[in-house]
Formats: structure tokens, sequence, C-alpha cells
């Protein structure tokens, strides 16, 4: 690494205390030294986020991080040692290296303690990883003992706070592996290692454990809260796009429907009921057998007319994806290509040859095989026929399958399988960001007039920024199942990653053998729903029986009514939610909040694992047992608003609500400004020309409603309009700002339906009458006194 003299920008302050100081040098980006065997370098990345990496002398360390797309940056700081003790110091944290140990300590610039290294935890263990010599690496740290942490991905444990516990981090079907936590403190840790990692917390210590790694790398970050730390995480690791306005309505799916007229008819029939929909999704086996497994065609004869099949769809107003895998049949195009470029693995995956629904064949003893995403060519044969079959005929995006993948009777020698950049085992867990970063960055480079969007089942440290909402995977249904969806999404979206949705209603019905006829089963099916309501995709799917509303009865029966009712609230937060996804983009915030995330001061909050914000104004919180009543608690600090009724609750207490299948218990932050949208068939049916500005009284608030053009990338370039809503809670003045921006289409003119929620709105089925005033806005500021 090219070593420059001390920077103008620094200042050198060395306490000379008579006795021989370790040697160390100063680097463009920090520092470097040796310490009993190991090299050790401190590179900041901001004044927030520091790189420390360590790796034994004598050994080269060269190493270009695949969630990591920042590069190290030249920052003011001053140097102190004091004996063996090297302080760094910046603008946002102070490190404290030990010369004589190698231990590494974090501070806030005041010297709060923040997190430090177990002293001569950092190990280095010989490993033979495929024929290359190189290491198994430990790092352990010291937390505080009743210090909460979050994070590490998705897990199906139903645990929000992650300490005492011991992970085996490798990819799954409904375990998504992120090395990365965060602290109540304001600080996070990612670990930079893709292969198989144990995490293990007990009252020694924390640690990552990675099974290969030329050295331990680490980034550790300090953002103050939840939000700074993901605002860290991102400008490490990429911002999150925004996607369409149509990803944010409902979504219809199933496994599977088996004919073109079978998914068109469902898109129609939504219509003629008049439910909205937006979304449509063709599951597997449209392109046949499993010989022409993922041929990105549709080969199957009930796909007659593929490219009528998606005008039709679109005719009727709404998008279609459709689901793509990473592995190829035998008889696939893709196959022949990717086997001569050596680009195919050779282990177990789904669907296993050999099975009763496939007999094996001795010319292709290994059937389907997995792809290897992390060669740029294979990247380039998957996109080929991915643009030439499917996108090429209209498909709106993308259900990426298996992208863990699917490792079935895994056994160590698999782990030798050779890719582009090493053996599998060395890069295992960055499975799931190569191939849906393979997909993305190729869409944006063959067109700028429809955003990206991929929905996949797996991911890692980087994924937010290639326009992908990770589903949870092929859960079981259960109450047990739904109240775990909760706090996987929040700890999965507490990585920086903020788009997560589940399949309404589990994937799997095994416990329920009569499946809808099961009345069970139809209340679980609801208050499932009624959760993916306030997620980032509200998407039903699942196997085993077809979910479409209509197979819950009719009009004016309890289930059907209470998933019509839903759906509708849905679309009626549509400018809420499409608000929210810009402050996802533009400011680094997450769509589904962690309760510690707004209320990290209150402890009573740090541990719920049912509850969660939706946006910065709406607390959610889902019914995941047949109950007649709930209790949720009400977050300190802060007045509440029962969203239904409009009864005010002071926070700081639990309260019981009544909740009748149509009814979960969600509450308004005072002080927020809440916008409810016109009722719709489909996303942009309507324009937001008549809006009405719910305002709920007891704090001042602020709200920016944003717009564009719903669906390309011109938002980039600055073409989107801004309004912002400012309440002044002791005036009792609502001032609307001049609006900021333009695109084309945007409303030169508006109404705004102002009411102000205190206490005497009355609220009919989330309708409010009783309207306060009504404005004219051009543009141009307007102050209202209500």
């Amino acid at each position: 690494m090219t070593q420059k003299p001390f920077l103008a920008s620094i200042i050198l302050l060395l306490a000379f205390t008579g006795i021989r100081a370790q040697k160390w040098e100063q680097t463009d980006y920090g520092i470097k030294t040796v310490v009993a065997g190991l090299n050790i370098e401190v590179q900041f990345y901001n004044p927030s986020v520091v790189r420390v990496i360590k790796f034994p002398t004598g050994k080269e360390f060269i190493k270009e991080s695949l969630p990591v797309i920042a590069k190290p940056q030249q920052i003011a700081m001053t140097i102190k040692q004091d004996k063996n003790l090297l302080t760094i110091r910046n603008a946002t944290i102070k490190l404290q290296l030990n010369l004589a140990s190698g231990a590494i300590s974090c501070f806030t610039k005041e010297g709060r303690p923040l997190l430090k290294e177990k002293e001569n935890s950092s190990a280095f263990m010989p490993f033979d990883d495929a024929g290359n010599s190189t290491f198994s690496v430990r790092q352990a740290f010291v937390l505080d003992r009743d210090e909460a942490i979050y994070g590490l991905g998705q897990q199906q444990r139903g645990k929000m706070i992650q300490r005492n516990l011991q992970l085996q981090m490798v990819q799954g079907n409904t375990d998504d592996y992120i090395p990365f936590f965060q602290s109540v403190k304001g600080y996070g840790v990612f670990w930079d290692n893709y292969s198989p990692t144990q995490f293990i917390d007990n009252a020694d210590s924390t640690s990552f454990n990675s099974v290969v790694g030329d050295g331990i790398d680490y980034y550790f970050m300090y953002g103050g809260n939840a939000d700074g730390v993901i605002a860290c995480m991102r400008e490490l690791t990429g911002q999150a796009p925004m996607f369409p306005l149509w990803t944010f309505g409902y979504w219809q799916s199933k496994e599977r429907y088996k004919s073109q007229d079978e998914l068109v008819g469902v898109v129609k029939k939504y219509r003629e009921l008049g439910v909205p929909l937006d979304g449509i999704i063709q599951d597997w086996q449209y392109w046949g057998n499993n010989y022409l497994w993922n041929a990105m065609e549709f080969l199957n004869p009930e796909f007659y007319d593929p490219e009528k099949m998606v005008k039709d769809i679109h005719n009727l107003n709404a998008h279609a994806i459709i689901s793509i895998w990473n592995s190829f049949g035998p008889h696939t195009k893709q196959y022949r290509e990717l086997e001569k470029i050596h680009a195919l693995m050779d282990f177990k995956t789904w669907p296993e040859s050999g099975s009763e629904k496939w007999p094996p064949n001795p010319a292709y003893p290994s059937g389907v095989r997995v792809y290897d995403p992390y060669n740029p060519a294979a990247r380039d044969i998957f996109w080929k026929y991915l643009n030439a079959g499917l996108f090429s005929i209209g498909i709106d995006g993308w259900w990426m399958d298996s992208s863990e993948p699917d490792h079935l009777q895994s056994k160590p020698s698999d782990f030798n399988n050779k890719t582009y950049l090493g053996s599998f085992r060395k890069v295992r867990n960055a499975f799931p960001l190569m191939t849906v970063g393979g997909v993305y960055q190729h869409q944006r480079e063959v067109s700028s007039g429809k955003r990206v969007f991929i929905l996949t089942r797996s991911a890692f440290a980087g994924q937010q920024r290639y326009g992908a909402n990770t589903w949870s995977g092929d859960v079981f249904a259960s109450w047990n199942a739904l109240r775990n969806q909760i706090s996987a999404g929040l700890n999965f979206s507490l990585c920086g990653i903020p788009y997560w949705n589940s399949d309404i209603g589990g994937f799997f019905l095994n416990a329920f053998p009569a499946k809808l006829q099961d009345p069970e089963y139809r209340e679980l099916y609801v208050r499932w729903l009624e959760f993916g309501t306030f997620c980032p995709m509200m998407r039903s799917h699942g196997a085993d029986a077809p979910r479409e509303i209509y197979q819950f009865g009719k009009k004016g029966g309890n289930e059907y009514d209470a998933i019509e009712k839903f759906i509708r609230l849905r679309y009626s937060l549509l400018p809420y939610i499409y608000s929210a996804s810009r402050e996802v983009t533009a400011q680094h915030s997450s769509m589904m909040r962690a309760l510690m995330m707004d209320f990290a001061s209150d402890k009573n909050a740090l541990d719920i694992n049912d509850q969660f914000m939706f946006g910065r104004s709406l607390l959610v919180s889902p019914v995941t047992a047949s109950v007649k009543s709930k209790e949720t608690y009400l977050p300190a600090g802060s007045s509440w608003y029962d969203l239904w009724t409009n009864e005010r609750s002071e926070g700081g207490r639990k309260v019981s609500k009544t909740t009748p299948i149509d009814i979960i218990p969600v509450y308004v932050k005072a002080g927020s400004i809440l916008p409810i949208g016109p009722p719709v068939q489909y996303a942009e049916e309507k324009k937001w020309d008549d809006l009405e500005i719910r305002v709920y009284p007891g704090a001042d608030g602020k709200f920016v409603l944003y717009e564009d053009e719903n669906d390309n990338y011109n938002y980039e370039k600055g073409i989107h309009s801004s309004i912002s809503f400012e309440w002044n809670d002791k005036k009792k003045i609502l001032t609307i700002g001049d609006r900021t921006g333009d695109f084309p289409g945007m409303l030169l003119e508006r109404k705004f339906r102002l009411v102000l929620m205190n206490g005497t709105s009355i609220i009919a089925n989330g309708i409010t009458t009783g309207v306060t005033s009504t404005v004219d806005y051009t543009g141009k500021k307007l102050s209202i006194k209500l």
C-alpha cells in the first residue's frame, strides 16, 4: 500500500515517555503496525466508518470486497501515542490500539465506550481450502452485559434482540445471513467475510468465526442511532434505488398458475369484483419439464402466446413478474453455454434428479445444476437469455427463486467447487448478492424507462443497491410462523436492506390438512394479510391451496370483507408509502422500523418482537394468535391515536384492543401528518389531486409528499417534486410549503382536504367525516389555522 509523509491535515502528538515505543506508520487513510506477528491496518472510509484489517506477517492480504463499494478517504484526525496505547481521534469517533496486544477499542469522540475487541482474540488457524493454503479466522468483541444488538440477517427464531445465541451462518431457504449487527448504543459492525461463519454471543464475548479468510476484515461504524448506523452501512455498500409505484400495490400469486388463461383470468376476476390489484406472478414450469428447467422461455404449450398474455395483463392495468432460478436443466441453451466455460457447479440442488417425479438419466447424472454467478461471463449468459425470452416481451420484474441457492444433502466436498473467485466455500454467502446484482446491472444497461424490480429469496450485505425485495422463503403456515416473520423482517431491515416481505398465509399448509376448509387456517390467512398490508410488499402466495380473495367466500362474508378492507387500506396509504420509499432512497431511512429505531431510550420498547413502526407515523401490532383482543405497548414520549376510532392514549403503557377479524391494533403517533389517497383499482388509476391530509395533534410534525413519474430513472436526474407539510401544535397552524422540483405530468393545481384529528373527527371504516378545511394549492406556500 502506498505510504506518504504525514498529511497536512493530521496533527501528530507523540508523548515521549522515556521507554521504547512500538513502531507504527501513518498511511494515506489511517495507520498500520505489526503486533505479535500480525499486520494491523486501520483505514477510514469517512469520519464515522473505519476498516480494521489483521493478517499474519509474511503473508499478503489483497481483497476487493464484494459488498463494499466505497473507498477509503483521507480525513482530518489526530494521533497520540502514550506508551503502548495509540489513540486516533477524528470529528466523530476515537479509536485506541493497544500496541502490545493488538486489541482495538472504539469510543465516541467525547470518550464514551462503544465497543472493544477482546484481548488476544484475533485468531488464525491454518486451513486448506480446496488446495489453497489459507486460514480460518476469528475475532471476538466484548459488549456490555445488557447491551441490545440487532440484525444478523433474517432468522425464523422469533428473537428481537440478538444476544445469547449461536448461528451457523450459511444461506438457506428461510434464513438469510448477513454478518452485521448494530447496537442500541448507536454503532454497527460488519464482518466482511462470505464463507460459512459462526456467530456466537455469550457471557464471555461476541465473536465471528469464518471457515475461510486470508485475514480478519471488519468495519466499525458509528451513526449515533439506528438510522445513522444504516446510513453508514449504505454509504459503505450502496444506496437503495426506488421501486415503481405499482410495486407497492397488492400482488396475487400461487404455486402455480398452470396456463396463460388461468393467469390472465385471475386479473380479470379481480377487476370484475372491483378489488384493487397491481401485480400477478407466474411461478415455475412455464418452461415445460425439468430437463428444460429455467429455460427462460414459454415452452409449456399451456402458455400458447406469451406476448399476448403480457399485453392482456397490461391492458388490464396490471403488471407481471415471473419466476427465474439460479440453476438450469441439461436441455437448456444456458446449460450448454455455461458448461463450455466451466460455470456450472456440481452439488445436489432442487429439483433433484432421481426422484419419483424425475427419474434418473445416465446421460445427465447431475440433473439441474447451479450456475456460477461470480463469473461475469456467466452473468452475461444469464441475462442474454432472460432478456431475449422474457424482458423483450414486456415482463415487468423478476422473481429470483432459490437465490441462496438450494444446496441439498450438503457435504464438505461440495464447497470445493471452483468458482470464478475461488472455492465455493470462500464466497458461499455472497451468492445472492452476485446473482441479483447481475440481473440489476444488465437491465440498467439496456433500459432506463422501467425500474428494476427483483423479488428474491435470499440476500447478503449490499444487496439493497440492486433493486431487490427479499421474501422470507418457504415458511410453513402456523401462528408461530406468522409471529416470527415480524422479528425476522425487522432484524433484516436493521442490516440496511429496507425491502422485505413474506408469503401471506405461509407457503406450506402441512399443519392444515383441510386447507381452506379449515376455519382456523382462514383466520390465520386473514391475519397474515393484515400484517402484510404494512410490509414493503403486500403479496399473497403459497402452495397447497389457492389464495385469491374469492377463495375466501363472497362479498358480505367476514373473511372476504376483511381481506378487501385491508387491500383498500393499503391503496389509501400509497401516498404515505411512496413518500416513505423516497425517504429510504434519499435519506437512508427504513420502511419497517423496529421500535428501538424511534424509541431507543424506552427500555420497554427494545425487545418487543410483535410490533413495529411502518414509516415514521404508524405503529402496527399484528394479531398473531386466535384471540379476541390484543395488548399493545405504546412507546413513551408520545401520545397515540387509534387508527380506527381516533381514541387518544398516552405512551409508556399497554393498551388492549378488541380485535374482530377485520381489525388489528394500529396507532398513529401524535404529530403525524398522514396523506390518504383516493379509492382506486390500481396504483396509478387516479391522480393525487384531491388528497385527504390528516393531522394528528399533540406534537409538532412534518411530512414531505413526494411525487415523480412513478416508473423510470429520471428521478436520479432530479426530475421529481416534493411538498412539505409542517404542523405547529401550539399555534394549531398547518403550513404547506412551496412545491420544489417538477416532472412531466406534474399536477399544477390540486385540492387538499385537511382534517384535524382532534378527537371530534369520526372515522368509519377508515374514512373520516367532518373535513376541517379544503384548500386549493397551486405550488405556493399556504398557512392554515385548524
